[in-house]
């Protein structure tokens, strides 16, 4: 693949790279010479010390490869915390909040600083993060943002079996990892896979024998000749959430479609895409370790599984009516024009609601479980597309 001229690595990340490389060739022999794309993906994020997520390179922000929503803005966490604030007065005083990825541990302060405002602080703050070197950088944030609150933060090596509370994921179902299938010009299906090629990694498909991934890719009906992802990883993930929540609501924002936009004819190569240094790579081979991987999350594929899982869906929409729904305005007026952050902060506020920015790409899921709420959840008060899932 032609790759463009991008910024050049440091000497200490070229080697953490390579090295990575060098684990990943290790991982395909012992497998047999192939490796399903899902599991070239893991190593590829997850890779104890070199993996993009549990290495030591900066992700998120100027000096990353991506700035996510609460990067931008304070006044994201501050909508998200008037939606966990209406789950928390459902619950009493033992609710909890349970964030997964919390990245730089920016919307983890945002959040506890809005949810204090609001008087509905939780119980206890719990992140899940895979990553050490990014618990260390979220703990720095919120001893910084909000000192005061650090005592109710709670890092969590494992899901507890049971929870009350508010769990919130921003960005978190993209990343995880994907298998990739195709279906051939005859109907067949196919897993594609990664081998060892003339010193590089290089594609190879098999045959997609029966199993849990060959029956998601078939109730999906490509056309032939189509080539998609399906996310083992997140169906089970979101079993997992729905299992755990005794009482409470979960909400997700991510990138993405529902089913019918998802495999559009015209998204016949699927969404799988890179990240580097503020650029979109195509070629997941390119820089293992320092090159974020993701796909686009299929929120009908979400929907069915917290359905099945004892879930109900509160509501699904763009970010951008979320967020308006959630009061991002009235935030922004509040700041007031002398602020000496004002413009920035309007900056944000169209990249965050703007169609041809944030706004209509990424989307919010909402769901419940075994509470009444006066009212439907700040945020899916307006504009609601849940027909499409």
């Amino acid at each position: 693949m032609n790759t463009p001229q991008l910024p050049a690595p440091s000497a200490d990340a070229v080697s953490a790279s390579a090295a990575l490389v060098e684990r990943i060739r290790q991982s395909i022999l012992e497998a047999g010479g192939w490796l399903p794309f899902a599991d070239y993906m893991r190593l590829a994020l997850y890779s104890p010390g070199l993996g993009y997520y549990s290495g030591g390179a900066a992700k998120f922000g100027a000096e990353g490869d991506f700035t996510t929503a609460p990067e931008l803005s304070p006044l994201f966490g501050a909508c998200i915390a008037d939606t966990a604030a209406a789950v928390l007065a459902a619950l009493g005083p033992d609710g909890e909040v349970m964030e997964f990825g919390a990245g730089t541990g920016r919307l983890a302060a945002q959040l506890l600083l809005g949810l204090e405002r609001l008087g509905r602080l939780p119980a206890r703050y719990c992140i899940v993060d895979l990553s050490g070197e990014l618990r260390e950088r979220q703990r720095a944030t919120i001893a910084a943002a909000a000192p005061h609150l650090l005592g109710r933060v709670d890092w969590l090596d494992a899901l507890p079996e049971t929870f009350s509370g508010f769990v919130v994921g921003n960005e978190v179902l993209d990343a995880m990892p994907c298998a990739l299938v195709h279906r051939d010009d005859d109907g067949r299906l196919h897993e594609r896979g990664v081998v060892w090629r003339d010193g590089a990694f290089g594609w190879q498909d098999r045959p997609l024998a029966a199993g849990p991934l060959y029956d998601l890719a078939a109730a999906l009906a490509l056309p032939k000749g189509y080539t998609t992802e399906v996310q083992p990883d997140m169906h089970a993930y979101v079993a997992s959430v729905a299992g755990m929540l005794t009482r409470g609501a979960a909400l997700w924002l991510d990138y993405g479609f529902a089913h019918a936009e998802y495999y559009h004819p015209e998204r016949h190569m699927g969404t799988l895409i890179g990240h580097y240094r503020h650029h979109t790579v195509h070629d997941p081979f390119f820089r293992p370790g320092l090159t974020d991987l993701t796909c686009h999350v299929d929120f009908s594929a979400v929907y069915r599984e917290a359905d099945a899982a004892g879930l109900a869906l509160e509501g699904y929409a763009p970010q951008a009516q979320y967020l308006l729904d959630a009061g991002l305005l009235d935030k922004l007026a509040a700041l007031g024009t002398g602020h000496p952050g004002y413009l920035a902060q309007v900056a944000a506020v169209q990249k965050l609601t703007s169609p041809a920015e944030m706004g209509d790409l990424f989307k919010a899921i909402a769901f419940s479980k075994a509470i009444e709420l006066p009212a439907l959840l700040p945020g899916f008060g307006g504009r609601d597309d849940s027909h499409k899932l």
